[in-house]
């Protein structure tokens, strides 16, 4: 079996880490290639914005549906399933709100809560499909116009200046 020495080791794997980098030149001694001016904002614009539709898809498991009815509880996944995809696209629309604490005592961590909040209102989103995956899961997907978001956005803004009035 072959072995390494530690700096031989951590070199082949900063070479490694860089081989994916590429570099930029800092000097522009080509003055007639200016960059495009939209570069720097498509840097800052969200991802979010670059789709024409966003589209979210959510789960439900059938057997823990609180039902007996096997009928019954086929339609109440597919419910749960409708409700998760709106949960994920008010998650893209308004995004999520987190609630973190952390507690140390003798440098040892004792407890780590996280709590996840997202609250919005979603109008306008299109049922794309809902479809059983496997023999116990539904899957909804849902898709809303990034007009539909800009609207809903600038209500939001506009609800947030009013509140602060």
């Amino acid at each position: 079996m072959m072995t390494l020495n530690r700096p031989v080791a951590v070199t082949l794997l900063t070479l490694l880490a860089l081989a994916g980098c590429q570099s930029v030149p800092l000097n522009h001694s080509n003055m007639d290639a200016t960059p495009a001016p939209t570069a720097a904002a498509s840097m800052i614009t969200p991802l979010v914005e670059k789709r024409e539709t966003l589209v979210a898809t959510g789960y439900a498991v059938v057997s823990i549906q609180n039902h007996k009815n096997p009928a019954q509880q086929r339609l109440l996944a597919i419910r749960a399933s409708k409700l998760d995809a709106y949960r994920s696209l008010t998650e893209q629309v308004y995004g999520q709100q987190l609630d973190a604490t952390t507690s140390v005592a003798d440098m040892t961590i004792m407890s780590d809560t996280f709590r996840a909040k997202v609250e919005g209102v979603i109008y306008g989103a299109v049922l794309v499909s809902i479809a059983p995956v496997g023999d116990d899961t539904y899957e909804t997907t849902l898709s809303l116009d990034q007009q539909v978001v800009r609207d809903l956005r600038s209500l939001y803004l506009s609800q947030l200046a009013a509140r602060r009035r």
